[in-house]
């Protein structure tokens, strides 16, 4: 079988080799031998006799056309050593549970970005991470809002009938469908089959609003579904302040939001994972980092190089167990642990 190198002719027009190009041997002499050995799967023994040289000079000439890049190694892993490996690979180096690759994110087409393809490519992995975590009629599904989860939902995902789906914070009067946390909640009850379960309050109530509310039996319903939850579904937010698109409740201003790294069900966390607060935080009416810690089967799904910092502290947290990701940016996340 041929050798999985490529030699490249490195003489000019004329067939001599350039100025740029000499050194101890010929150019020529270089492909040839390259060729010989790696296209034609000649041995050296073979190349030293039809060179008519030894064959210590012919390993010297292969080694002196890989320098000169006449020859140019291309190591292409194998099919089975596809994504299931870097999955296991990246969850291995942020000590996950599981990790899902989903599809590469095809071209999104004329008129059409990368978001909105998000969704239809995610849903599938989602659908498989939700039936793997069995769950039960009664048991409590988790879902946060943000843009991913809700392009997540416009998709089939898995059937769970009777499972009570709940959202992980409250609302807030943007218009982006993405920030009402009740429809998400509706959505992704529908995709599953479930039974939704509204949270009727602001995310960051005022403080003469916030303990009235809190003690709503309605409001305080939702808020006991946290800590029994079976499951969650979240998205990974990308460092606040870098952000285009956030919250409006978010004080983008406060200066300890400056070492915030990412958020979770909005709440936000630094390199090392710890918890950050705000100014008003307090009054978040959001379920706790710590509630998340304890959740059986945690899935954060995200994607794009403006999550990577915020997927691996969030990992280092441990406000996820699993993740859900495309291929390019599960690369990514490796190559970051691994300068680490």
């Amino acid at each position: 079988m041929p050798r999985s190198v490529q030699p490249t002719s490195a003489a000019g027009a004329d067939g001599q080799s350039t100025p740029a190009e000499s050194g101890h041997f010929p150019a020529s002499l270089l492909y040839a031998a390259a060729k010989l050995y790696y296209n034609e799967d000649a041995t050296q023994a073979d190349v030293a006799g039809q060179l008519g040289t030894s064959r210590a000079t012919v390993s010297r000439l292969l080694a002196e056309a890989k320098r000169r890049g006449i020859v140019r190694i291309e190591v292409v892993p194998p099919a089975e050593l596809g994504s299931g490996d870097i999955a296991d690979e990246l969850a291995r180096a942020l000590s996950l549970d599981r990790v899902i690759l989903s599809h590469p994110l095809p071209n999104p087409g004329p008129g059409r970005t990368a978001v909105d393809v998000m969704g239809g490519v995610l849903a599938p992995a989602v659908g498989r991470a939700l039936a793997a975590a069995g769950l039960l009629p009664g048991d409590v599904l988790l879902v946060s809002s943000g843009r991913t989860v809700y392009e997540v939902a416009q998709h089939e995902l898995v059937d769970l009938p009777g499972v009570l789906v709940a959202p992980t914070v409250g609302g807030t009067d943007q218009p982006e469908e993405w920030y009402q946390t009740n429809e998400i909640t509706r959505l992704v009850a529908n995709r599953v089959n479930g039974r939704p379960n509204y949270l009727f309050a602001p995310a960051l109530p005022g403080a003469d609003l916030h303990p009235s509310l809190t003690n709503d039996p309605s409001i305080q319903r939702v808020l006991h579904l946290w800590p029994r939850a079976r499951c969650a579904l979240m998205g990974v937010g990308a460092p606040p302040l870098m952000r285009s698109d956030i919250p409006q409740f978010v004080p983008t201003g406060s200066s300890s939001l400056r070492s915030a790294i990412g958020d979770v069900c909005s709440r936000f966390y630094d390199r090392a994972g710890e918890p950050v607060e705000f100014n008003g935080s307090d009054r978040l009416i959001a379920v706790e980092l710590g509630v998340l810690r304890h959740v059986p089967v945690s899935i954060a799904v995200a994607i794009g190089k403006d999550k990577v910092e915020s997927i691996v502290a969030g990992a280092r947290g441990g406000y996820f167990n699993q993740l859900i990701t495309d291929p390019a940016t599960a690369t990514a996340i490796l190559k970051t642990t691994e300068s680490t």
